[in-house]
């Protein structure tokens, strides 16, 4: 199913404990979020650009939420009823730019920097067995369970509806597992969500 353009993307930092090892950061006591803009956005197998400006550009394979209707104030209880489906996602930063900039906007934000698969409702997916895989050229790189989140699913849209109303179509990217890398130029990566589906694109 394919997406509409959202008026806003969600991301989420440091979900994954042994993510935020690596970055030598700690998991935070509520949820860090963050936004990219839907310029950002490409599909499967469009390119993702690796700009001037930066010297590292990493994968970041995730589990992403798309909503289904208007959502303020939800009660973590009521999440579910909210998810139109799940998608897989791929939050390419340019790690060198981040570790300078106070904000992740610029690192982030950078055209192409979101690749976005084909959606599966919500109705044909166990959210509790949800898992993301990551690949370079085939070989995997990322892989993380739902499970395994510091913040679940419901636990994230109850507290990022309570700071913004989430509109149709919007995206919540809920955070990598550990094993981010750099892309380079001829690479191909893919993130997978077993079941629901995914997206590949080339660097160039």
């Amino acid at each position: 199913m394919s997406l509409p353009r959202p008026s806003k993307i969600v991301c989420v930092g440091r979900n994954y404990l042994e993510h935020a090892k690596e970055l030598g950061n700690t998991v935070p006591e509520s949820p860090l979020i963050f936004l990219k803009p839907p310029s950002s956005l490409i599909g499967e197998g469009e390119a993702i650009v690796l700009p001037p400006q930066s010297s590292r550009v990493e994968h970041e394979g995730e589990i992403a939420v798309v909503i289904g209707k208007t959502a303020k104030n939800v009660a973590a209880a009521d999440a579910y009823d909210y998810v139109a489906g799940y998608v897989a996602l791929n939050d390419v930063t340019a790690r060198d730019l981040q570790r300078i900039d106070d904000q992740w906007t610029r690192a982030k934000g950078f055209d192409t920097f979101c690749a976005v698969g084909t959606m599966k409702p919500a109705s044909e997916v166990d959210p509790a067995k949800l898992e993301v895989i990551c690949r370079v050229n085939g070989d995997i790189r990322q892989q993380g369970k739902a499970e395994e989140m510091a913040f679940s699913i419901p636990v994230l849209i109850e507290y990022i509806t309570s700071v913004m109303t989430l509109e149709p179509g919007d995206i919540i990217a809920t955070g990598t597992p550990a094993g981010i890398g750099p892309l380079a130029l001829g690479d191909v990566v893919e993130v997978e969500i077993p079941g629901v589906g995914k997206v590949s694109n080339p660097v160039r």
